[in-house]
């Protein structure tokens, strides 16, 4: 279901990844934890599901607190900690918002 949504997204069908991407958030939320490194995979997917569909609010509230486990749970400096780091700031000067990490 994963590999379908990015497919979905990278085609443009915003709807029918989100829809996907909602469910593979959900189990996984659901079977291994909010924390798992698959589960927070999910949930910066949707965020830029969210982002392309010009709702950068929720994309930013949602990818903030993937940044927020991720950094607890893989660490400051794993790829994909900086990864969603790196994307939440370029979002938030975006947004027109800066600081919104606090210590980041």
């Amino acid at each position: 279901m994963a590999n379908l949504a990015s497919t979905y997204r990278n085609q443009g069908r915003w709807k029918e990844a989100e829809s996907l991407e909602v469910q593979v958030m959900g189990t996984r939320k659901r079977v291994l934890g909010e924390e798992h490194p698959d589960t927070l995979t999910s949930m910066a997917n949707l965020a830029h599901t969210w982002r392309c569909q010009a709702r950068l609010g929720d994309a930013l509230d949602l990818m903030k607190t993937c940044f927020h486990h991720q950094k607890q749970v893989l660490g400051r400096d794993h790829p994909n900690t900086v990864s969603t780091l790196f994307a939440l700031k370029e979002w938030q000067e975006q947004d027109g918002n800066t600081g919104l990490l606090g210590d980041d």
